[in-house]
């Protein structure tokens, strides 16, 4: 520890350090207990590393947790090699002990528990839940720094090496893990995995992104200096201008480039409406905004 303070860090850098591994930890207990209550007792394999482990224990009777750990030791291998980040390695170990670990005590623990307090029987809700609570957990090992390790691995390097879109190389890892779980499991379950993989996804970006406040405005004017002052009086908001040709008329035109909140927007269109009716307007959504006006955007540092 003498050491890392020589090199610059701070008690406080130590103390966010800290911080980030107690997340990752809690959402990767998190996930576990999605994982155990909505997806071991249905079969329902949502792709990944813990979606084949469902698989194999078909045949093995491997625990899931045990198998989760198994796989992901190779591809943590693999990772630091190619991915190289000594942060990488330290936060993803972190949530992969805690998930396999926490995934082994839960699948004991649940089933008794299940017996006396019972959650839905409805494999429609029983997709839906773990999605979520699955999302949920990922989001905030995301937000934290941290990786779940598994499939995400493979499919980062494939990216890289290949050159297709990160959600692609995903899509095809995952995939082909739900198409396997299809063929052991029946093609009903394959399809409800394809669906807690979506609302997966979709909670994992609320906790990482939250819904969109932000909306991005470019107008086309002639009429820029009202249209100027009345956005940053009215709406109190900065704008940017540049000087445009129309492709079709080749005349000059003055484009404003203005952000606001949500709530904001109606205001936007009035504004706009009586500075200059004529003016082209498209309303955009940014998924967010940092900055005069908005939140300040600031750096994070690590120990790893």
């Amino acid at each position: 520890m003498r050491q890392l303070f020589k090199k610059g860090i701070s008690g406080k850098d130590v103390w966010r350090f800290c911080a980030r591994q107690t997340m990752i930890a809690l959402g990767a207990t998190l996930v576990a207990f999605g994982f155990s209550l909505f997806q071991v007792p249905v079969d329902l394999a949502a792709g990944g590393v813990s979606g084949l482990a469902i698989v194999l224990n078909r045949f093995t009777g491997w625990s899931e947790g045990t198998q989760i750990l198994a796989m992901n030791v190779p591809l943590l291998v693999l990772g630091y090699f190619y991915l190289g980040r000594m942060r990488f390695l330290v936060s993803t170990v972190l949530a992969v002990l805690v998930f396999s670990m926490a995934t082994n005590i839960f699948t004991e623990w649940l089933p008794t528990a299940l017996e006396t307090y019972p959650v839905t029987e409805d494999l429609l809700l029983n997709a839906l839940y773990a999605g979520i609570v699955f999302g949920l957990g990922t989001g905030i090992i995301f937000r934290a720094g941290g990786s779940i390790g598994g499939t995400s691995i493979p499919g980062r390097i494939l990216q890289i090496k290949t050159g297709f879109p990160l959600g692609q190389s995903y899509l095809f890892t995952d995939g082909a893990i739900i198409f396997l779980a299809g063929l052991v499991f029946g093609w009903e379950l394959a399809l409800l995995a394809l669906i807690s993989l979506f609302f997966s996804g979709f909670a994992s970006d609320f906790v990482l992104e939250g819904t969109s406040h932000v909306r991005t405005a470019l107008i086309i004017t002639d009429a820029p200096q009202e249209l100027r002052r009345a956005l940053m009086h009215g709406l109190d908001r900065g704008v940017t201008q540049w000087t445009v040709t129309g492709g079709y008329t080749d005349a000059a035109h003055t484009m404003l480039y203005c952000t606001v909140s949500r709530s904001q927007v109606r205001a936007l269109k009035d504004v706009v409406a009586d500075a200059d009716p004529n003016a082209f307007v498209v309303i955009g959504v940014a998924q967010q905004a940092f900055g005069s006006g908005f939140r300040m955007l600031r750096r994070g540092r690590s120990l790893a």
